[in-house]
């Protein structure tokens, strides 16, 4: 197996462009094959099952189950933006994002790739961190504040935020926060929390970030929970791929969500060991405790089984974010085992 490392830059934004002109113009991605898996992963624990699986070879080896020789690489990503269009390129088979990237490639794709889900990676509740000490709500960010998060208007994290906005001042003014929100990676803006002193004075972020903020910077506190916005625990990040792949590499996806199964029962029955492989596999020097604080946090739960997640798209589709409405968990994810039962 391989990991391919991008690095974002400003041409995240040309390259969803010309992923959006592939897409309207029809023109088809490479094709997959049995035995290839390209998949897209992004910064924070909440893509630990792909580090797990990485880490224990547990594709590889649910593929020679299968009697297939599966080859993987894992492409290093940033935002929603950037890993929809590689998927519309056909540079990566499965695609790692939160639910809002996926109902809106599932809305642009419907007809043509027919993009849906294809498992859960998890439910984590983001937090949204100020280090304002004044800034105790939504409301209390100002002109002179800027919101970090992956992609703006885009990423799950930029749909909970226009939830909570609609909430807030109703369904008109869902991307009142638009206009002080900034895509930057969570390392990047976890930094500039902890530092203080620069333009980021708030961070809607995902484990162990958010974590991180609250423990080293005093002033940090949590100003809105996602798990508030959806009604409960919800799988904020989810993986998805386009029905060319499904329909053609039938083995290699059946091993990959089998893989992702173990990996989530391997989590539960050795966190202390999943920190270690997260560690290593990200290079991160969070401290170790914390990771363990995260894995065992009652409101974590690793499955592959989506929960709670049809009421953000019936959200976006409410305040015109995507034309088509989903009405259940099989309008916009793959059926299966492991998934069908999902929310």
């Amino acid at each position: 197996m391989t990991t391919r490392r991008i690095l974002p830059s400003r041409r995240q934004a040309a390259a969803l462009l010309g992923g959006l002109a592939l897409l309207a113009s029809g023109a088809a991605p490479a094709a997959a094959e049995e035995g290839r898996l390209r998949i897209a992963k992004q910064f924070g624990i909440v893509y630990l099952l792909l580090n797990v699986a990485e880490d224990q070879g547990l594709i590889e080896k649910h593929g020679r189950k299968a009697g297939l020789d599966i080859k993987v690489e894992y492409v290093q990503l940033s935002g929603g933006s950037a890993v929809n269009d590689a998927l519309l390129s056909g540079s990566i088979d499965v695609a790692s994002a939160g639910i809002g990237p996926l109902f809106t490639l599932w809305d642009r794709t419907r007809g043509r790739q027919n993009v849906k889900g294809v498992a859960s990676l998890g439910n984590f509740p983001y937090y949204l961190v100020s280090n304002r000490p004044e800034v105790t709500s939504i409301a209390d960010f100002g002109d002179k504040d800027r919101i970090a998060l992956p992609a703006v208007g885009v990423s799950v994290q930029a749909r909970i935020l226009q939830w909570a906005a609609a909430k807030q001042w109703g369904d008109k003014e869902f991307a009142r926060l638009d206009r002080i929100s900034v895509a930057l990676p969570h390392p990047e803006a976890a930094a500039a929390i902890i530092k203080g002193g620069t333009e980021i004075t708030g961070h809607f972020g995902n484990p162990p970030f958010q974590e991180q903020e609250l423990a080293e910077n005093p002033n940090a506190r949590i100003v809105l929970n996602s798990y508030d916005v959806q009604g409960g625990p919800a799988s904020s990040t989810v993986l998805y791929a386009t029905e060319k792949f499904v329909a053609s590499s039938p083995k290699t996806y059946a091993a990959f969500v089998d893989a992702l199964d173990e990996a989530a029962r391997f989590i539960a029955a050795n966190p202390e060991q999943a920190a270690d492989i997260y560690i290593k596999a990200t290079g991160s020097r969070t401290d170790r405790a914390l990771l363990l604080k995260v894995i065992r946090n009652p409101e974590v739960t690793f499955k592959v089984e989506p929960q709670n997640t049809l009421g953000l798209g019936q959200f976006m589709h409410r305040v015109g974010a995507i034309r088509n409405e989903p009405k259940a968990l099989g309008d916009y994810f793959f059926a299966g085992p492991r998934t069908g039962a999902g929310s």
